[in-house]
């Protein structure tokens, strides 16, 4: 009984994580000076649509760190070119099959006090163009103390490309496409 209700806990606490996100990110959105929003479009926002809550998407995924790895740019939508870090690679069991998408580190942002600890996951699915952005989502994550991280597709958002032409977005390389469908976080906009 204890671990049944240990697990009724985490999961209630995995949701309450989902929903202060989702809240967060509708607060950004509304506000103009965090908006990725056109004028027009932040005019007529109210929010942004989600997939519903499904913790079946939250996944606990080993990482193996990558020692010396060399930078690279990274494409963007557009000649920008960001220099990143290959950080680890994440395997990790989805619905019964495995997976593994890379994780990166920005290189300016290892060298920052505030975001040395900022992890990026890009990552594209077969859901991409249908029911979520078809350039792929993001998800935001931490440097962990061990050779664990949960990875939360709840948690996944379009980048800002996917609102206003005016940003440009890193562009989920090939090596991170999941043969599946991921129908967790923030839908296709529109």
């Amino acid at each position: 009984l204890f671990l049944c209700v240990q697990g009724i806990s985490a999961q209630q606490s995995v949701v309450k994580e989902i929903k202060r996100f989702q809240k967060k990110l509708n607060e950004d959105f509304k506000n103009a000076e965090k908006s990725p929003l056109t004028e027009n479009d932040l005019a007529n926002f109210t929010e942004l649509s989600f997939f519903p809550i499904d913790t079946t998407y939250t996944v606990k995924a080993k990482i193996e760190r990558i020692k010396d790895a060399k930078p690279f740019k990274m494409q963007t939508t557009t000649d920008r070119l960001p220099i990143y870090v290959l950080f680890a690679i994440a395997s990790f069991e989805l619905n019964g099959k495995n997976y593994s998408l890379e994780i990166y580190q920005n290189e300016n942002l290892m060298n920052s006090t505030i975001d040395k600890n900022y992890i990026f996951l890009p990552f594209t699915d077969m859901s991409n163009g249908k029911t979520s952005y078809e350039g792929g989502r993001y998800i935001d994550l931490e440097v962990p103390k061990g050779d664990e991280l949960i990875i939360d597709f709840n948690q996944a958002y379009n980048p800002y490309c996917a609102y206003n032409p005016k940003f440009s977005c890193p562009i989920p390389p090939k090596q991170n496409h999941l043969d599946t469908f991921i129908e967790a976080g923030v839908k296709k906009y529109k």
